[in-house]
């Protein structure tokens, strides 16, 4: 049963409040964030850059027992961050400030959102749509969790060991530093949406599992293209890394799915069959 139905400004004004909610929550966490950003910036975000980070370590000792691994245990790896504009420094504070307190309030702001949008669901819609949410923010935070210890350290301990001409000094810029963080968590907590996005389009009826059947052998070949993209390593070990989490939210994209009507079934079968 869904509640009384609300006129066009009452619904301004519920969107006005749920503005205000979320960006006081934004700029709350942006304080705490600005206050604590050194800290952070020299532990978590810089953590990368040496031969000690957590991602490496583990990495040696699996490496030690398989000789076709990449040597991860070179205690020399250091990446120099140098900073060649004046207020960079400060901008980047600022910044990865607003950054972190998107990060934080995800959940929050997810809420807010269904709550705007739940007074116009029925009691079985609301069901879904609440599990949708919550599931939509945990693979949120996983891919944000891959972005930094998996697709992150080895895009950078490529690209940074990478060398042209020993003649050229390796420095990365605090921008350059800054630009691929922020794009690799984020755009993997994008991606981690992929089975949220695909359930939606599903029950709009704009997608159903024989899609993921039928174009299964173009999306392996596509994901692996898209995984060379992102860590441009030439090892096997490094691009699997990025593929195989990729590779698995397309099989759970398709497990998330309405199936297709039995007539495109029967027809998948006849061409199985052909094959």
């Amino acid at each position: 049963m869904q509640q009384e139905e609300m006129s066009f400004w009452d619904h301004l004004e519920e969107l006005r409040w749920t503005l205000f909610r979320s960006i006081l929550a934004l700029f709350v966490f942006a304080i705490a964030g600005f206050s604590v950003m050194p800290w952070l910036f020299d532990n978590v975000v810089m953590a990368p850059c040496s031969s000690d980070f957590i991602v490496y370590r583990e990495m040696c000792k699996i490496s030690s027992h398989f000789s076709f691994l990449p040597d991860f245990c070179n205690d020399t790896f250091h990446v120099n961050i140098v900073n060649i504009k004046l207020a960079s420094q400060f901008f980047t504070h600022m910044t990865s400030s607003f950054w972190l307190a998107l990060l934080l309030t995800f959940p929050y702001l997810m809420w807010e959102i269904w709550k705007f949008v739940s007074p116009a669901l029925y009691e079985n819609e609301k069901k879904n749509v609440r599990w949708v949410f919550l599931f939509g923010t945990i693979m949120f935070f996983i891919g944000c969790s891959v972005g930094y210890f998996l697709v992150f350290p080895m895009t950078l301990r490529f690209l940074a060991t990478y060398e042209l001409s020993a003649a050229i000094t390796e420095q990365v810029s605090l921008d350059s530093y800054m630009d691929n963080f922020l794009m690799l968590i984020f755009v993997m907590g994008i991606v981690f949406e992929m089975p949220l996005v695909s359930w939606l389009l599903s029950q709009i009826g704009l997608l159903n599992r024989s899609f993921f059947h039928k174009y299964r052998r173009h999306a392996v070949v596509g994901l692996l293209v898209g995984a060379a993209f992102i860590t441009p390593s030439s090892d096997p070990f490094t691009l699997s890394i990025v593929f195989l989490p990729l590779y698995g939210l397309y099989e759970l994209s398709a497990f998330f799915v309405k199936k297709a009507p039995k007539e495109e079934d029967e027809e998948n079968e006849e061409d199985n069959n052909e094959e």
